[in-house]
């Protein structure tokens, strides 16, 4: 039982640290290129939602895979973390 404790404090503690660069760009650089995301939600939302639901292997996965469509010949329209 401690052990799965431990184990759930450790994860939570590197998704942490994992979405505190994603909260740096949302205070500093994201109001500097105004709305350019394709999706809804804006794809530093997106990963910060799959890093909390997924954890962060699977959640880096989604939101790195989500980063990389979000180019002129990906997708758009809204795209909720699965």
């Amino acid at each position: 039982m401690w052990l799965t404790n431990i184990y759930k404090s450790i994860v939570s503690g590197i998704v942490f640290i994992l979405i505190i660069p994603i909260k740096i760009y949302q205070y500093t650089i994201s109001p500097m290129l105004g709305a350019a995301c394709r999706y809804t939600p804006s794809c530093s939302t997106y990963s910060i939602q799959a890093l909390k639901k997924h954890g962060p292997i699977k959640g880096s996965y989604l939101a790195i895979k989500r980063i990389l469509s979000c180019n002129p010949w990906g997708g758009h329209g809204h795209d909720p973390v699965p």
